[in-house]
Protein backbone atom coordinates (compact mmCIF):
# COMPACT_ATOMS: atom_id res chain seq x y z
CA UNK A 1 0.00 0.00 0.00
CA UNK A 2 3.05 2.49 0.41
CA UNK A 3 4.74 1.70 -2.46
CA UNK A 4 1.50 2.80 -4.45
CA UNK A 5 0.82 5.69 -2.48
CA UNK A 6 4.56 7.02 -3.36
CA UNK A 7 3.73 5.74 -7.08
CA UNK A 8 0.52 8.23 -7.02
CA UNK A 9 2.82 10.52 -5.26
CA UNK A 10 5.46 11.12 -7.67
CA UNK A 11 3.45 12.42 -10.73
CA UNK A 12 1.42 14.92 -8.11
CA UNK A 13 4.76 16.61 -7.05
CA UNK A 14 6.06 16.71 -10.83
CA UNK A 15 3.03 18.37 -12.32
CA UNK A 16 3.50 20.68 -8.73
CA UNK A 17 6.70 21.84 -10.00
CA UNK A 18 5.94 21.95 -13.79
CA UNK A 19 3.01 24.25 -12.44
CA UNK A 20 5.83 26.59 -10.99
CA UNK A 21 6.98 27.72 -14.74
CA UNK A 22 4.96 30.24 -16.06
CA UNK A 23 4.52 32.20 -19.25
CA UNK A 24 4.07 35.20 -19.70
CA UNK A 25 2.51 36.25 -23.55
CA UNK A 26 3.21 39.39 -24.54
CA UNK A 27 -0.43 40.44 -25.48
CA UNK A 28 -1.00 39.82 -21.78
CA UNK A 29 0.80 42.48 -21.09
CA UNK A 30 -0.46 45.31 -23.99
CA UNK A 31 1.45 44.44 -27.16
CA UNK A 32 -0.87 44.17 -30.21
CA UNK A 33 0.19 42.24 -33.10
CA UNK A 34 -1.20 44.47 -35.90
CA UNK A 35 2.13 45.18 -37.59
CA UNK A 36 1.58 48.73 -36.89
CA UNK A 37 1.47 49.36 -32.80
CA UNK A 38 4.69 49.72 -31.31
CA UNK A 39 4.90 46.80 -28.80
CA UNK A 40 8.39 48.06 -27.13
CA UNK A 41 7.24 48.55 -23.43
CA UNK A 42 4.69 45.66 -23.34
CA UNK A 43 7.74 43.04 -24.77
CA UNK A 44 10.15 45.24 -22.11
CA UNK A 45 7.22 44.28 -19.39
CA UNK A 46 6.92 40.43 -20.00
CA UNK A 47 10.88 40.18 -20.18
CA UNK A 48 11.07 42.05 -16.67
CA UNK A 49 8.58 39.92 -15.10
CA UNK A 50 10.23 36.84 -16.41
CA UNK A 51 13.83 37.84 -15.14
CA UNK A 52 12.38 38.58 -11.81
CA UNK A 53 9.91 35.41 -11.67
CA UNK A 54 11.43 33.18 -14.42
CA UNK A 55 9.38 31.41 -16.80
CA UNK A 56 9.18 32.15 -20.87
CA UNK A 57 7.98 34.99 -22.94
CA UNK A 58 5.80 33.52 -25.32
CA UNK A 59 5.14 35.60 -28.61
CA UNK A 60 2.02 34.39 -29.98
CA UNK A 61 1.14 34.47 -33.23
CA UNK A 62 1.13 37.79 -35.01
CA UNK A 63 3.26 40.92 -36.52
CA UNK A 64 4.93 42.99 -33.24
CA UNK A 65 6.37 46.03 -34.03
CA UNK A 66 9.24 46.93 -31.92
CA UNK A 67 12.04 49.15 -30.74
CA UNK A 68 15.07 48.22 -28.51
CA UNK A 69 14.33 45.55 -26.23
CA UNK A 70 17.18 44.76 -23.23
CA UNK A 71 17.33 41.27 -22.24
CA UNK A 72 17.67 40.57 -18.47
CA UNK A 73 19.16 37.59 -16.66
CA UNK A 74 17.17 34.37 -16.56
CA UNK A 75 15.12 35.22 -19.49
CA UNK A 76 13.76 32.76 -21.90
CA UNK A 77 11.63 34.00 -24.67
CA UNK A 78 9.54 31.65 -26.76
CA UNK A 79 8.93 32.28 -30.56
CA UNK A 80 5.43 30.43 -31.65
CA UNK A 81 5.10 28.88 -34.96
CA UNK A 82 3.82 32.67 -37.27
CA UNK A 83 5.12 34.64 -34.81
CA UNK A 84 6.80 37.78 -36.29
CA UNK A 85 9.28 40.57 -34.46
CA UNK A 86 9.26 43.58 -36.57
CA UNK A 87 12.24 45.81 -35.90
CA UNK A 88 11.09 49.58 -35.77
CA UNK A 89 12.04 51.25 -38.81
CA UNK A 90 12.44 54.59 -37.43
CA UNK A 91 15.53 54.87 -35.04
CA UNK A 92 13.95 56.51 -32.63
CA UNK A 93 12.53 53.98 -30.99
CA UNK A 94 16.03 52.45 -30.74
CA UNK A 95 18.06 52.90 -27.58
CA UNK A 96 21.68 53.58 -27.97
CA UNK A 97 23.83 51.37 -25.68
CA UNK A 98 27.80 51.72 -25.52
CA UNK A 99 29.41 48.40 -23.87
CA UNK A 100 31.63 48.48 -21.21
CA UNK A 101 33.95 46.07 -23.22
CA UNK A 102 36.13 48.45 -25.52
CA UNK A 103 35.97 47.59 -29.13
CA UNK A 104 36.55 48.48 -32.48
CA UNK A 105 33.23 49.02 -33.28
CA UNK A 106 32.05 51.58 -30.30
CA UNK A 107 31.91 54.95 -32.59
CA UNK A 108 29.29 54.10 -34.73
CA UNK A 109 27.37 50.80 -33.59
CA UNK A 110 25.11 51.46 -31.18
CA UNK A 111 21.92 49.54 -31.75
CA UNK A 112 20.31 46.54 -31.96
CA UNK A 113 16.44 44.87 -31.65
CA UNK A 114 17.71 42.50 -28.30
CA UNK A 115 20.62 44.03 -26.59
CA UNK A 116 21.90 42.10 -23.71
CA UNK A 117 25.22 43.01 -21.74
CA UNK A 118 27.23 41.31 -18.86
CA UNK A 119 23.41 39.08 -17.89
CA UNK A 120 23.39 35.01 -17.90
CA UNK A 121 20.96 32.22 -19.01
CA UNK A 122 19.23 34.06 -21.84
CA UNK A 123 17.21 32.20 -24.77
CA UNK A 124 15.59 33.11 -27.84
CA UNK A 125 13.74 30.13 -29.00
CA UNK A 126 10.74 28.78 -31.48
CA UNK A 127 9.29 28.68 -34.88
CA UNK A 128 8.82 32.13 -35.69
CA UNK A 129 10.58 35.23 -37.27
CA UNK A 130 12.25 38.26 -35.99
CA UNK A 131 12.68 40.50 -39.08
CA UNK A 132 14.83 44.00 -38.74
CA UNK A 133 13.49 45.64 -41.87
CA UNK A 134 16.77 46.72 -42.63
CA UNK A 135 15.96 48.06 -46.09
CA UNK A 136 14.50 51.63 -44.58
CA UNK A 137 17.97 52.16 -43.12
CA UNK A 138 19.05 54.06 -45.95
CA UNK A 139 23.13 54.66 -46.20
CA UNK A 140 23.74 58.64 -47.69
CA UNK A 141 27.84 58.27 -47.48
CA UNK A 142 30.81 56.54 -48.26
CA UNK A 143 32.58 57.74 -45.81
CA UNK A 144 34.01 55.54 -42.37
CA UNK A 145 32.54 55.70 -39.60
CA UNK A 146 29.23 57.33 -40.51
CA UNK A 147 28.16 54.92 -43.04
CA UNK A 148 27.53 52.56 -40.45
CA UNK A 149 26.08 55.22 -38.18
CA UNK A 150 22.23 54.72 -37.44
CA UNK A 151 21.64 50.66 -38.69
CA UNK A 152 20.78 48.57 -36.04
CA UNK A 153 21.81 45.18 -35.61
CA UNK A 154 19.20 42.43 -34.63
CA UNK A 155 20.86 40.86 -31.55
CA UNK A 156 23.83 42.21 -29.61
CA UNK A 157 25.23 40.61 -26.85
CA UNK A 158 28.06 41.48 -25.10
CA UNK A 159 30.35 39.65 -22.29
CA UNK A 160 26.88 37.54 -21.48
CA UNK A 161 27.06 33.73 -20.58
CA UNK A 162 25.27 31.17 -21.43
CA UNK A 163 23.24 32.23 -24.65
CA UNK A 164 20.77 29.77 -26.69
CA UNK A 165 19.61 30.75 -29.74
CA UNK A 166 17.26 27.96 -31.12
CA UNK A 167 15.23 27.30 -34.12
CA UNK A 168 14.02 30.64 -35.02
CA UNK A 169 14.68 32.55 -38.26
CA UNK A 170 16.46 35.99 -38.74
CA UNK A 171 15.87 37.77 -41.21
CA UNK A 172 16.75 41.39 -42.89
CA UNK A 173 19.45 43.43 -40.92
CA UNK A 174 20.00 47.00 -41.06
CA UNK A 175 23.61 46.11 -39.77
CA UNK A 176 25.47 42.60 -39.34
CA UNK A 177 22.59 40.20 -38.17
CA UNK A 178 24.06 39.49 -35.13
CA UNK A 179 26.95 39.78 -33.11
CA UNK A 180 28.33 38.09 -30.13
CA UNK A 181 31.24 39.61 -28.48
CA UNK A 182 33.00 38.97 -25.38
CA UNK A 183 30.24 35.88 -24.96
CA UNK A 184 31.31 32.57 -23.04
CA UNK A 185 29.10 29.25 -23.37
CA UNK A 186 27.17 30.12 -26.45
CA UNK A 187 24.84 27.52 -28.48
CA UNK A 188 23.12 28.63 -31.73
CA UNK A 189 21.45 25.59 -33.09
CA UNK A 190 18.78 25.20 -36.00
CA UNK A 191 18.49 28.97 -37.10
CA UNK A 192 17.70 29.77 -40.54
CA UNK A 193 19.26 33.40 -41.74
CA UNK A 194 18.36 35.86 -44.63
CA UNK A 195 20.48 38.84 -44.84
CA UNK A 196 20.21 40.66 -48.03
CA UNK A 197 18.44 44.32 -46.80
CA UNK A 198 21.94 46.63 -46.66
CA UNK A 199 25.00 46.78 -46.88
CA UNK A 200 27.50 44.80 -44.15
CA UNK A 201 24.91 42.39 -44.16
CA UNK A 202 26.62 39.11 -42.87
CA UNK A 203 24.80 36.26 -41.33
CA UNK A 204 26.35 35.92 -37.88
CA UNK A 205 29.77 37.48 -36.13
CA UNK A 206 31.52 35.64 -33.32
CA UNK A 207 33.52 38.12 -31.61
CA UNK A 208 36.23 37.42 -29.19
CA UNK A 209 34.38 34.65 -27.51
CA UNK A 210 34.80 31.35 -25.76
CA UNK A 211 33.57 27.92 -25.76
CA UNK A 212 30.88 28.68 -28.40
CA UNK A 213 29.12 26.10 -30.61
CA UNK A 214 27.01 26.89 -33.84
CA UNK A 215 25.48 23.68 -35.48
CA UNK A 216 23.17 22.93 -37.73
CA UNK A 217 22.20 26.48 -39.41
CA UNK A 218 21.01 27.97 -42.69
CA UNK A 219 22.43 31.35 -43.90
CA UNK A 220 22.50 33.31 -47.46
CA UNK A 221 23.56 36.59 -46.88
CA UNK A 222 24.87 40.03 -48.70
CA UNK A 223 28.12 40.16 -46.81
CA UNK A 224 30.05 37.53 -44.92
CA UNK A 225 28.36 34.63 -43.68
CA UNK A 226 30.40 32.79 -40.83
CA UNK A 227 32.69 35.46 -39.55
CA UNK A 228 34.69 35.03 -36.46
CA UNK A 229 36.43 38.40 -35.50
CA UNK A 230 38.41 39.87 -32.45
CA UNK A 231 37.00 43.61 -32.24
CA UNK A 232 38.76 44.02 -28.91
CA UNK A 233 41.23 42.87 -26.76
CA UNK A 234 39.79 39.21 -26.25
CA UNK A 235 40.57 36.11 -28.32
CA UNK A 236 38.13 34.34 -29.88
CA UNK A 237 38.76 30.27 -28.74
CA UNK A 238 37.01 27.16 -27.97
CA UNK A 239 34.83 27.17 -31.28
CA UNK A 240 32.94 24.28 -32.93
CA UNK A 241 31.03 25.26 -36.31
CA UNK A 242 29.54 22.21 -37.54
CA UNK A 243 26.45 20.92 -39.96
CA UNK A 244 25.71 24.12 -42.11
CA UNK A 245 24.44 25.20 -45.88
CA UNK A 246 25.56 29.03 -46.26
CA UNK A 247 26.04 31.28 -49.14
CA UNK A 248 27.37 34.67 -48.73
CA UNK A 249 28.26 37.63 -51.92
CA UNK A 250 31.27 37.74 -49.90
CA UNK A 251 33.48 35.37 -47.93
CA UNK A 252 31.16 32.73 -46.58
CA UNK A 253 33.83 31.73 -43.88
CA UNK A 254 36.13 34.17 -43.06
CA UNK A 255 38.45 34.71 -39.61
CA UNK A 256 38.56 38.57 -39.61
CA UNK A 257 39.16 40.84 -40.83
CA UNK A 258 39.55 42.94 -37.47
CA UNK A 259 41.99 39.87 -35.58
CA UNK A 260 43.07 42.44 -32.51
CA UNK A 261 42.95 39.52 -29.69
CA UNK A 262 43.34 36.65 -31.90
CA UNK A 263 41.93 33.17 -33.13
CA UNK A 264 42.97 29.82 -31.35
CA UNK A 265 41.16 26.68 -31.28
CA UNK A 266 38.98 26.10 -33.48
CA UNK A 267 36.96 23.60 -35.54
CA UNK A 268 34.86 23.96 -38.64
CA UNK A 269 33.23 20.71 -40.51
CA UNK A 270 30.87 19.23 -42.67
CA UNK A 271 29.92 22.56 -44.44
CA UNK A 272 28.30 23.16 -47.53
CA UNK A 273 29.14 26.31 -49.27
CA UNK A 274 26.79 27.19 -52.38
CA UNK A 275 26.43 30.34 -54.59
CA UNK A 276 23.13 32.25 -52.83
CA UNK A 277 19.60 32.43 -55.21
CA UNK A 278 19.79 35.74 -54.78
CA UNK A 279 21.87 37.58 -57.85
CA UNK A 280 21.85 41.18 -57.56
CA UNK A 281 24.71 42.60 -54.91
CA UNK A 282 25.24 45.08 -52.58
CA UNK A 283 28.69 43.96 -51.97
CA UNK A 284 30.76 41.00 -53.58
CA UNK A 285 29.76 38.84 -56.16
CA UNK A 286 27.12 36.78 -57.33
CA UNK A 287 28.31 33.59 -56.51
CA UNK A 288 30.57 34.63 -53.57
CA UNK A 289 34.20 35.77 -53.83
CA UNK A 290 35.68 32.96 -51.19
CA UNK A 291 34.96 30.19 -49.69
CA UNK A 292 37.65 30.01 -46.73
CA UNK A 293 39.34 32.74 -45.86
CA UNK A 294 41.89 33.36 -42.66
CA UNK A 295 42.96 36.46 -41.87
CA UNK A 296 45.70 37.47 -39.26
CA UNK A 297 46.25 41.60 -39.93
CA UNK A 298 46.17 43.02 -36.48
CA UNK A 299 48.27 41.65 -33.82
CA UNK A 300 46.30 38.33 -32.48
CA UNK A 301 47.49 35.06 -32.74
CA UNK A 302 45.81 32.23 -35.60
CA UNK A 303 46.60 28.99 -34.42
CA UNK A 304 45.69 25.15 -33.93
CA UNK A 305 42.56 25.66 -36.43
CA UNK A 306 41.12 22.69 -37.91
CA UNK A 307 38.90 23.16 -41.14
CA UNK A 308 37.38 19.52 -42.57
CA UNK A 309 34.73 17.83 -44.69
CA UNK A 310 33.63 21.01 -46.93
CA UNK A 311 32.43 21.30 -50.43
CA UNK A 312 32.32 24.56 -52.12
CA UNK A 313 30.64 25.35 -55.23
CA UNK A 314 30.42 29.13 -57.23
CA UNK A 315 32.93 30.91 -55.48
CA UNK A 316 36.26 33.06 -56.78
CA UNK A 317 38.64 31.78 -54.92
CA UNK A 318 38.81 28.69 -52.88
CA UNK A 319 40.82 29.13 -49.60
CA UNK A 320 43.04 32.30 -48.64
CA UNK A 321 45.32 32.33 -46.08
CA UNK A 322 46.82 35.38 -44.94
CA UNK A 323 49.21 36.89 -42.34
CA UNK A 324 49.63 40.88 -42.87
CA UNK A 325 50.41 43.89 -40.66
CA UNK A 326 47.32 46.10 -40.88
CA UNK A 327 48.45 46.90 -37.27
CA UNK A 328 44.64 48.18 -36.27
CA UNK A 329 44.37 49.54 -32.87
CA UNK A 330 40.84 48.80 -31.85
CA UNK A 331 40.62 51.72 -29.72
CA UNK A 332 42.38 55.18 -30.61
CA UNK A 333 44.19 54.73 -26.75
CA UNK A 334 45.15 51.32 -27.29
CA UNK A 335 48.87 50.42 -27.63
CA UNK A 336 49.91 49.77 -31.56
CA UNK A 337 49.59 45.77 -32.33
CA UNK A 338 52.58 44.14 -33.20
CA UNK A 339 52.38 41.42 -35.97
CA UNK A 340 50.49 38.56 -36.12
CA UNK A 341 51.03 35.12 -35.77
CA UNK A 342 49.90 32.79 -38.08
CA UNK A 343 50.17 28.21 -37.60
CA UNK A 344 49.05 24.84 -36.99
CA UNK A 345 46.41 25.24 -39.44
CA UNK A 346 44.75 21.70 -40.98
CA UNK A 347 42.70 21.69 -43.97
CA UNK A 348 41.29 18.52 -45.01
CA UNK A 349 38.07 16.58 -47.40
CA UNK A 350 37.76 19.95 -49.42
CA UNK A 351 35.68 19.90 -53.13
CA UNK A 352 35.50 22.69 -54.31
CA UNK A 353 34.18 23.18 -57.77
CA UNK A 354 32.67 25.50 -60.87
CA UNK A 355 34.51 28.58 -59.33
CA UNK A 356 33.55 32.22 -60.87
CA UNK A 357 37.38 33.04 -61.43
CA UNK A 358 40.47 31.65 -62.44
CA UNK A 359 42.61 33.81 -59.59
CA UNK A 360 43.49 30.49 -57.54
CA UNK A 361 43.99 29.96 -53.94
CA UNK A 362 47.38 31.32 -51.63
CA UNK A 363 49.04 30.74 -48.56
CA UNK A 364 51.47 34.29 -48.04
CA UNK A 365 53.15 35.89 -44.64
CA UNK A 366 55.26 38.35 -45.30
CA UNK A 367 58.75 38.86 -45.08
CA UNK A 368 60.85 37.55 -41.89
CA UNK A 369 56.63 36.78 -41.12
CA UNK A 370 56.16 33.30 -41.68
CA UNK A 371 52.54 31.37 -42.09
CA UNK A 372 53.67 28.54 -40.37
CA UNK A 373 52.76 24.25 -40.10
CA UNK A 374 50.04 24.43 -42.67
CA UNK A 375 48.97 21.29 -43.97
CA UNK A 376 46.63 20.88 -46.61
CA UNK A 377 44.63 17.02 -47.50
CA UNK A 378 42.50 15.35 -49.55
CA UNK A 379 41.98 18.66 -51.28
CA UNK A 380 40.36 18.61 -55.11
CA UNK A 381 39.49 21.82 -56.60
CA UNK A 382 37.73 22.28 -60.05
CA UNK A 383 39.73 25.88 -61.83
CA UNK A 384 38.53 27.56 -64.96
CA UNK A 385 41.91 27.71 -66.01
CA UNK A 386 42.76 29.70 -68.78
CA UNK A 387 45.64 31.75 -67.38
CA UNK A 388 48.01 33.15 -69.88
CA UNK A 389 52.14 33.35 -69.59
CA UNK A 390 51.60 37.10 -68.35
CA UNK A 391 49.67 35.51 -65.34
CA UNK A 392 52.64 33.35 -65.34
CA UNK A 393 55.31 35.86 -64.92
CA UNK A 394 53.21 38.47 -62.60
CA UNK A 395 55.40 39.41 -59.74
CA UNK A 396 52.84 40.54 -56.51
CA UNK A 397 53.24 42.99 -54.39
CA UNK A 398 53.71 42.26 -50.82
CA UNK A 399 50.72 44.48 -49.76
CA UNK A 400 51.94 44.08 -46.03
CA UNK A 401 49.35 46.42 -44.71
CA UNK A 402 46.41 46.19 -46.34
CA UNK A 403 42.82 45.20 -46.10
CA UNK A 404 42.95 41.26 -46.38
CA UNK A 405 40.99 40.34 -49.24
CA UNK A 406 41.17 37.56 -51.42
CA UNK A 407 40.94 39.16 -54.75
CA UNK A 408 43.17 41.67 -53.53
CA UNK A 409 46.23 40.81 -55.78
CA UNK A 410 43.84 40.16 -58.72
CA UNK A 411 45.16 36.87 -60.97
CA UNK A 412 47.62 34.85 -59.29
CA UNK A 413 51.19 33.03 -60.87
CA UNK A 414 49.83 29.57 -60.02
CA UNK A 415 46.67 28.36 -61.19
CA UNK A 416 46.12 25.72 -58.25
CA UNK A 417 47.66 27.74 -54.78
CA UNK A 418 50.37 30.71 -54.68
CA UNK A 419 52.66 30.05 -51.83
CA UNK A 420 54.71 32.76 -49.99
CA UNK A 421 56.19 33.79 -46.88
CA UNK A 422 55.37 30.43 -45.32
CA UNK A 423 57.62 27.89 -43.09
CA UNK A 424 56.70 23.65 -43.14
CA UNK A 425 53.91 23.11 -45.65
CA UNK A 426 52.49 20.08 -45.69
CA UNK A 427 50.01 18.92 -49.14
CA UNK A 428 48.82 15.35 -49.62
CA UNK A 429 46.78 14.09 -51.91
CA UNK A 430 45.90 17.55 -53.33
CA UNK A 431 44.57 17.43 -57.19
CA UNK A 432 43.68 20.90 -59.21
CA UNK A 433 42.23 20.08 -62.40
CA UNK A 434 41.40 23.21 -64.87
CA UNK A 435 38.96 22.98 -67.66
CA UNK A 436 40.85 25.05 -69.74
CA UNK A 437 44.64 25.05 -70.62
CA UNK A 438 46.07 27.31 -67.81
CA UNK A 439 49.78 28.64 -68.78
CA UNK A 440 50.43 29.29 -65.50
CA UNK A 441 52.28 26.65 -63.08
CA UNK A 442 49.91 25.05 -60.51
CA UNK A 443 51.98 25.45 -57.55
CA UNK A 444 54.27 28.67 -56.85
CA UNK A 445 56.56 28.55 -53.99
CA UNK A 446 58.22 31.70 -53.10
CA UNK A 447 60.65 32.31 -49.76
CA UNK A 448 59.51 29.30 -48.29
CA UNK A 449 61.12 27.07 -45.56
CA UNK A 450 60.29 23.38 -45.13
CA UNK A 451 57.26 21.66 -47.45
CA UNK A 452 56.19 18.28 -48.31
CA UNK A 453 54.32 17.19 -51.31
CA UNK A 454 53.03 14.11 -51.18
CA UNK A 455 50.83 13.20 -54.20
CA UNK A 456 49.70 15.80 -56.32
CA UNK A 457 47.88 15.66 -59.21
CA UNK A 458 46.51 17.89 -61.92
CA UNK A 459 44.95 17.44 -65.40
CA UNK A 460 47.19 20.49 -67.02
CA UNK A 461 50.60 19.63 -68.95
CA UNK A 462 52.02 22.63 -68.14
CA UNK A 463 54.55 23.32 -65.43
CA UNK A 464 53.95 21.91 -61.85
CA UNK A 465 55.61 23.56 -59.34
CA UNK A 466 57.70 26.33 -59.68
CA UNK A 467 60.40 27.19 -56.53
CA UNK A 468 61.83 30.92 -56.65
CA UNK A 469 63.56 32.09 -53.53
CA UNK A 470 63.35 29.33 -51.60
CA UNK A 471 67.19 28.16 -51.14
CA UNK A 472 66.82 26.75 -47.64
CA UNK A 473 63.87 24.95 -48.79
CA UNK A 474 64.05 21.70 -46.82
CA UNK A 475 61.78 18.40 -47.22
CA UNK A 476 60.95 16.62 -50.99
CA UNK A 477 58.22 16.37 -53.49
CA UNK A 478 57.46 12.72 -54.21
CA UNK A 479 54.76 11.01 -55.94
CA UNK A 480 53.62 13.85 -58.20
CA UNK A 481 51.53 12.64 -61.12
CA UNK A 482 49.24 14.61 -63.91
CA UNK A 483 46.59 12.83 -66.50
CA UNK A 484 47.65 13.03 -69.85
Amino acid sequence: MKKLFLFLLIPFFFIKAQSFQRNYNIMEFGAKGDGVTLNTEAIQKAIDKCSMDGGTVIVPKGNFLTGSLLLKDNVDIYLTNGALILGSTNIKDYKEYLPELKSYNDSFLRYSVFYAERISNISIRGEGTIDGQGSSFKVTTKEKPERYKNRPYIFRFVECNKIKIEGIRLQNSAMWMQQYLGCNDVLIKGISVFNHANQNNDMIDIDGCKNFIMSDCFGDSDDDAITIKSTSSYISENITITNCVVSSHCNAFKFGTESTGGFRNITVSNIIIKPSFVKTTIYGAPGGISGITLGAVDGGPLENIIISNIVIEGVQVPFYLRLGNRGRKHTPEAVQPGISSFKNVFLSNIIATKLASNIGASITGIPDNYIENVTLSNIFVEYPGGGNNEDASKKLEELIDHYPESTKWGTLPAYGVFIRHAKNITMNNVRFNVIYKDLRPAIVIDDVEGIMINDFETNNLGEKIKIENSSSLKGNFFNNKSEK
